[in-house]
């Protein structure tokens, strides 16, 4: 473990007053230069506009005992600007447990009543017996784990977070592990929201010719669309009623490709997905055809001979294959001592 201090800023770039102070990031690494770079804590400000003179400490942990570390410091705001980085400054590393993750904690969104937890691993780095407790603050709380007591080099103890926000905000806090007097803090996040008043997310088909009536003889087609949430949409997916499923490529703007069509009608639905889970739908119908031309005039004598065929038999024959591929019986006009050729081919097209 290594004990790093320093000054809290109280002032912008520009010069105007600091009040949108969110936490620092503790940059180490025992090369020369640690920051900027991959391996840092993250320590949340007691305060978004701290006062002149005020000095913050934090304690290292999880790192190589006698290791020289390089340190280094910067601030960054509610809205994500990262400060530059503070002069280095180095030591070697001591310590007596550690704790996993090392990073911060997102507990994500929340509905407001309800809860989310997460869990810690607290170490031992040493032998003989350690103690130890954890603690944080509303609206977090430790449900499990804590006080622990851990005996040996290598034992372990699980602690569980507990977020359950009581209003709509978020909620940035430390959880503190004591032990053999260290002092280790994470960073853990959540944002409470009312489902209530969030709106579920909405998925549109753009392509092709939503919401019209689609009928195509291809297969398999590919559908394309927008969707969006206001917590943000995660994932889009396709399913046919008449079979398939899968995941689209992108979220606010998507294609889903290769989804296979059956003769018939087909009823593709899209699913957009939030953050939370929620979810929008959009449906089409697409009705898969099989294309079929007559090369033959209808006006113009033919070579071949009809020697014989009972057309009510034709027309029945010809509804039983249209309903057996999901079509409706065709709509006869012509008696069937008079009918026509034209008729007969309206008929039997999309048939296989």
């Amino acid at each position: 473990m290594l004990d790093a201090s320093w000054i809290a800023p109280t002032t912008n770039t520009d010069g105007s007053p600091l009040t949108s102070l969110a936490f620092y990031r503790v940059y180490y690494s025992p090369a020369p230069t640690p920051c900027p770079g991959t391996a840092f804590f993250q320590v949340a400000s007691p305060t978004p506009s701290p006062q002149p003179n005020t000095t913050v400490s934090f304690r290292l942990t999880g790192l190589t005992i006698g290791t020289l570390y390089n340190v280094s410091v910067t601030a960054v705001d509610l809205i994500g600007q990262e400060s530059t980085c503070s002069p280095v400054a180095g030591a070697v590393a001591q310590g007596s447990v550690t704790v996993s993750p090392t990073g911060s904690a997102s507990f994500g969104s929340v509905n407001v009543g309800s809860f989310v937890d997460r869990t810690f691993t607290v170490q031992s780095t040493r032998a003989g017996t350690i103690s130890g407790a954890v603690s944080t603050v509303a609206p977090f709380r430790i449900v499990s784990g804590s006080p622990f007591t851990l005996g040996g080099a290598g034992a372990t103890q699980t602690v569980t977070v507990r977020f359950t926000p009581t209003t709509v905000a978020a909620a940035i806090v430390n959880v503190t592990f004591t032990a053999a007097g260290d002092d280790i803090s994470r960073l853990v996040l959540g944002v409470g929201i009312d489902l209530s008043v969030i709106a579920p997310p909405t998925v549109t088909i753009t392509s092709p010719r939503y919401p019209t009536p689609y009928t195509t003889s291809s297969s398999p087609i590919t559908l394309a669309g927008t969707a969006s949430a206001n917590l943000g949409v995660t994932r889009v997916t396709w399913s046919n009623s008449r079979g398939g499923s899968g995941t689209a490529a992108g979220t606010t703007n998507w294609t889903a490709s290769g989804i296979p069509l059956q003769l018939g009608l087909n009823v593709l639905t899209v699913t957009a997905r939030d953050t939370i889970g929620t979810i929008g739908i959009a449906t089409m119908t697409a009705t898969r055809t099989i294309a079929f031309t007559f090369t033959d005039d209808p006006l113009v004598a033919q070579g071949t001979i009809v020697r014989a065929a009972h057309f009510a038999e034709l027309r029945a024959a010809i509804d039983s294959v249209r309903t057996a591929r999901g079509l409706m019986p065709f709509a006869w006009t012509a008696a069937t001592s008079t009918v026509h050729l034209n008729e007969l081919r309206a008929a039997v097209r999309g048939l296989p």
